[in-house]
């Protein structure tokens, strides 16, 4: 039996989403305009399943992410079904335990999951992430503090840092 995959579009203040999940979870959340070339992507790289539009299923999960795209701070409870490689799922895992408000650089997360000078390869794998905010990528930056590319755009991660390190002020 194949699987199915269900997807919505929401929008939210960092611009319109689209969300996918499967029976166990979120799989794909990824910011861009309607025009196709998201679902394009997610109809791509779930090529053996069903890929099905509902709204009415998913109806709370675009109400959440909507939510979270205003308060990153926030944890996200929702459940998520993460596929990747074993490097992919470790740098994931590792950037689920950066603190809000914090920004660590691609080496330092390298590091941290046991694998250091592979820093371009921890950059590949935030590059990779299938269900960004959940799996906070933005809160990787360069060495020197500076703000690198980011696969839904450098304006959107720059928010991100922003809106958590406002939020961080006001919760002290």
């Amino acid at each position: 039996m194949k699987e199915i995959i269900r997807y919505a579009w929401g929008d939210s203040s960092l611009g319109a989403f689209l969300v996918a999940s499967s029976e166990r979870g979120l799989v794909f959340l990824g910011f861009g305009k309607q025009d196709g070339a998201l679902l394009r992507g997610l109809e791509s790289r779930f090529a053996e399943a069903d890929v099905v539009e509902d709204a009415a299923a998913l109806r709370e999960t675009v109400r959440a992410v909507a939510a979270l795209a205003d308060h990153p701070e926030r944890e996200a409870n929702m459940p998520v079904d993460l596929r990747g490689s074993e490097f992919e799922r470790r740098v994931w895992q590792a950037l689920q335990q950066i603190p809000p408000g914090e920004t660590v650089s691609y080496g330092e997360l390298a590091s941290r999951i046991g694998e250091p000078g592979r820093a371009r390869d921890v950059g590949a794998a935030c590059g990779a992430n299938p269900v960004s905010l959940i799996v906070p990528c933005h809160r990787v930056v360069k060495k020197d503090g500076s703000i690198s590319g980011y696969r839904w755009g450098v304006r959107r991660k720059r928010e991100l840092i922003a809106r958590e390190s406002r939020a961080e002020f006001h919760l002290s």
